[in-house]
């Protein structure tokens, strides 16, 4: 018998140490809740199509930040495919695959080919001021659309010749030449995007290029 009661004892004990522990609902958290990378078909799809394009990029989980903010089907942009290279990006940041796809036929087919048609040399970078930002619309107690990684700002192009034409000082203050440039991708930029915001629009914009995913195709 004792030995029986020591046998039921050890199973006792053995089935404890093997128990999950209970989660801890009250535990805080640190950083962005996260889950996979690309966790729907359509998500995968983007993907494929950005790589076949031509595009250079690393795909990233998703994250939640809570407050209206996340990064949802997300990407690394390192470069772009144009009609003969490839051209660079700075400062951009996370941006959503469907954003970075319209980005990437608007860099190819808008800007690339504009700049050799009109300035005579092709893109070799593209300037930006940065896409995620968990911020309000200026003004507005609403979430931005760099809240969720689908805008982007654009600042420069840099030509391959050496040249760079800025929002800021080629808008108004540059040659003809670079000031249709400007006018033409902002034109192209008004087909693809959804929202598309420029120096004639405040003084806000007066140094970049707003181009957002969504919106309801308002073009200024």
């Amino acid at each position: 018998m004792k030995r029986l009661a020591a046998l039921f004892l050890i199973a006792l004990m053995t089935a404890g140490c093997g128990a999950v522990p209970a989660k801890r609902s009250d535990a805080p958290l640190r950083g962005p809740a996260t889950t996979a990378i690309a966790p729907n078909p359509q998500a995968r799809q983007c993907l494929a199509q950005l790589g076949q394009d031509g595009s250079r990029f690393t795909a990233l989980p998703d994250k939640y930040y809570g407050a209206g903010c996340s990064q949802l089907n997300t990407v690394n942009l390192n470069a772009l495919q144009g009609d003969g290279a490839q051209f660079s990006l700075t400062n951009i940041g996370p941006v959503t695959c469907p954003t970075a796809s319209i980005l990437a036929g608007w860099a190819r087919y808008g800007v690339d080919r504009a700049a050799r048609q009109l300035l005579g040399s092709p893109l070799q970078r593209i300037e930006t001021m940065g896409s995620y930002a968990c911020r309000n619309v200026a003004g507005s107690g609403r979430r931005s659309a760099h809240a969720s990684a689908q805008a982007i700002d654009v600042a420069a192009f840099i030509l391959a010749d050496g040249r760079r034409i800025s929002v800021l000082d080629g808008w108004t203050g540059g040659s003809d030449a670079e000031r249709e440039f400007l006018r033409t991708v902002h034109a192209s930029a008004c087909k693809r995007f959804g929202t598309v915001l420029g120096p004639a629009y405040n003084a806000a914009h007066r140094n970049h290029l707003h181009l957002e995913e969504g919106g309801n195709s308002f073009c200024r």
